[in-house]
C-alpha cells in the first residue's frame, strides 16, 4: 500500500526497514543518534535499534568513513552520514584511495558495501559551508556509484538498492527536497535500480538533462514554456555514475537539441561530460549548440540574501535557457 510522504520520511523508512531486514546494517555519523540528525532524517532510529547500531561519532569525517570501510570489509553493511557535503573533504582520501579502489586492488578479494549518505545543496540561506553540491568530485572516480534522487519514491527505492549493493555508493540528498519532494511511496519493500535515468516529461523540441533539485525546477520551466508552444523533454539523471548514455542519447536524437541544467559550478561540471558525450555520439542529430544553465564559477555560495538569490539556478534562468536554445 502506498501513501503520500516526503523524501525525509522515505529515507528514514528505508533505513529502518533495511536495519530490520538485515542485522549487518548500521548507521553512523555526527548527531544522528540522540538528536536524530540535523534535519531529523534518522529520528527515532536510536530508540528502535540501540546505540550499537546507531552510532553518534566525533566530528571527524575521515574517521567516520574509515570506520565504515573497515567494518564493510568484515562483513557489515555500514551507512555513514556526512552531515553536509561541504564537510566531506576530510574523508576524500578514504573514499578515493580506499573505498573506490578496494575491489580493484584486491583482485576481487574484497568488496566495499558502504553507502555514504551526503546532505547537499543550496537553499535556505545556509552560506558558504552548508550549501555545496559537489557530486562531480566523485563521479570522476571509477569504482564509485553516485546517485541523487529527486522524488520520495526514488529516495526510498534507491537507498535500499544502494545498501544492498556490493560496492560503494555515494547517496546525495538535496536538503531542499527533504520536505518539498512528496509523493506516493509503498509501505513495503521495493528497490529502484541504480543506473537508469528517467524521462520525467515527454517533449519534441529539446531535451533538458538534469538531476537533483534542478529536476523540479526544470519541470516547472518546461511547463511555462509549453504555454508558449515549446515542448521540452525532461530527463532526470538519477544515477550520475555510471551514466545512462542510452536514455540520454535516445532523447536527444528525438528532440535534436540539448539543454543541460545543474546546480554545481559550470567549469568542469557534470554538464561538461554530458556535452562531450553528445558531441561525440550524437553530433549529426543536433540542430543547435549544446547549452548549459548552471551555478556560477564562484568559490562558494554567498550568505547575503541578495547574493544568494542571484547565485541560485532559478526557474527563470532555465526558462531563459530554453528560449535561447529554441531560437535556433
Amino acid at each position: 500500500m502506498a501513501r503520500t510522504i516526503n523524501m525525509l520520511e522515505a529515507i528514514n523508512e528505508a533505513l529502518s526497514q533495511e536495519m530490520e531486514r538485515d542485522e549487518r546494517v548500521f548507521i553512523l555519523g555526527e548527531d544522528i543518534g540522540l538528536s536524530g540528525g540535523v534535519f531529523k532524517v534518522t529520528d527515532g532510529l536510536l530508540d528502535k535499534f540501540g546505540e550499537e547500531r546507531v552510532l553518534d561519532t566525533p566530528l571527524a569525517e575521515g574517521i567516520i568513513i574509515g570506520a565504515a570501510i573497515g567494518s564493510s570489509m568484515m562483513g557489515l553493511r555500514p551507512v555513514p552520514e556526512i552531515q553536509f557535503a561541504d564537510f566531506i573533504t576530510p574523508a576524500v582520501e578514504q573514499i578515493i584511495q580506499q573505498a573506490s579502489k578496494l575491489r580493484y586492488r584486491s583482485a576481487g578479494g574484497y568488496s566495499c558495501p558502504v553507502t555514504i549518505r551526503v546532505c547537499c545543496g543550496a537553499g535556505g540561506g545556509s552560506g558558504l559551508y552548508h550549501s555545496q553540491e559537489n557530486a562531480t568530485w566523485f563521479v570522476h572516480e571509477p569504482g564509485l556509484k553516485v546517485v541523487m534522487p529527486s522524488t520520495a519514491y526514488d529516495a526510498k527505492g534507491m537507498l535500499l538498492a544502494a545498501i544492498r549493493d556490493p560496492d560503494p555508493v555515494i547517496f546525495f540528498e538535496h536538503k531542499s527536497l527533504y520536505r518539498q519532494a512528496k509523493g506516493e511511496v509503498p509501505e513495503g519493500d521495493y528497490t529502484v535500480p541504480i543506473g537508469p535515468a528517467a524521462v520525467r516529461r515527454e517533449g519534441r523540441d529539446m531535451t533538458i538533462l538534469t538531476y537533483g533539485f534542478m529536476t523540479q525546477k526544470s519541470l516547472d520551466a518546461a511547463e511555462q514554456m509549453s504555454q508558449k508552444g515549446v515542448e521540452a523533454e525532461v530527463v532526470e539523471i538519477r544515477t550520475l555514475a555510471p551514466i545512462d548514455k542510452s536514455t540520454i542519447l535516445d532523447s536527444v536524437r528525438k528532440t535534436n537539441k540539448a539543454l543541460i541544467v545543474h546546480e554545481d559550478k559550470k567549469t568542469m561540471g557534470y554538464g561538461a561530460e554530458l556535452a562531450a558525450i553528445l558531441s561525440e555520439e550524437a553530433f549529426d542529430d543536433l540542430d543547435g549548440p549544446i547549452m548549459r544553465v548552471t551555478g556560477p564559477d564562484v568559490p562558494a555560495i554567498p550568505f547575503s540574501p541578495n547574493l544568494d538569490k542571484a547565485w541560485q539556478v532559478s526557474t527563470e534562468k532555465i526558462v531563459a535557457g530554453i528560449e535561447k536554445l529554441a531560437a535556433y
